[in-house]
């Protein structure tokens, strides 16, 4: 005889008839099974509409947290935008490349001396003022230079490390001033070529070579400004509702629902 997922039609034919009566008998939909395997009182929840109610109440919830919990856009909680961040941690690190070459020891010390031969043949050892002046002067620039940048910025960390810059250099105002190196009143630097070839070496150089002077506390700061400018480019870089990737800060809270 013919069969139909392992049914022979004779067996189909109790199961589908059964199923048509209006009132089917408890042998059926008692929560038994017959020989079929069937669970009727399963079988009866489907014919009856139960559950066809059951899945439209389910579906009907689910679409309507779907529709009331959406992502922003822009997702960000970086107080600047990328860019910005970027050029602060570019200038951080320059000044700090500029300084370590004020702060490097041994052959690679910009203060070691060289010999030099007066003009009446005698040979002395002196600083190279031109070699250290040009590298006082590109950390002077570097230096300012990220303080404008740092200027453009909301961000607390970045800020209270810029400051800290400043503070310290007019906590070390005058050794840097006899070194040839002027501080003003917001805490930049200025250096004179004509003035710097009277400065004190010997002063300039304990400013940056001796541990806990004022190129310590100069470099913790740098160090701070680009790590907190680098973590905060990572918030501000972020995907839009699309997968498209955005440079952009957007306010506001990461998710508008109304649950």
């Amino acid at each position: 005889m013919a069969s139909i997922s392992g049914y022979d039609s004779s067996s189909l034919g109790v199961l589908f008839s059964s199923l048509n009566r209006n009132n089917t008998t408890s042998s059926l939909l008692g929560g038994g099974s017959d020989l079929l395997g069937i669970n009727y009182s399963d079988y009866a929840t489907i014919r009856n509409g139960s559950y066809f109610k059951l899945l439209s109440a389910y579906y009907s919830k689910s679409d309507s947290t779907d529709s009331t919990t959406k992502v922003s856009p822009s997702i960000s909680t970086a107080k600047d935008d990328a860019k910005t961040l970027t050029r602060i941690e570019s200038a951080a690190e320059s000044t700090e490349k500029s300084l370590s070459k004020l702060t490097a020891t041994g052959k690679d010390s910009v203060f070691n001396k060289v010999e030099k031969t007066a003009e009446d043949g005698t040979k002395t050892q002196e600083y190279d003022r031109d070699a250290i002046y040009k590298a006082v002067k590109s950390y002077v620039d570097d230096y300012n230079s990220l303080l404008d940048r740092a200027d453009d910025s909301k961000t607390k960390s970045i800020l209270r490390a810029a400051n800290s810059l400043k503070s310290n250099a007019r906590a070390n105002e005058k050794m840097l001033e006899k070194a040839g190196i002027t501080v003003d009143a917001d805490g930049r630097l200025s250096v004179d070529e004509k003035s710097f070839e009277k400065a004190d070496m010997d002063k300039l150089k304990s400013l940056f070579t001796t541990h806990g002077s004022y190129a310590t506390q100069t470099n913790v700061d740098l160090l701070k400004i680009a790590s907190n400018a680098k973590s905060e480019a990572a918030k501000a870089n972020t995907y839009s509702k699309n997968g498209m990737y955005t440079y952009n800060y957007s306010t506001g809270d990461l998710y508008n629902s109304g649950i």
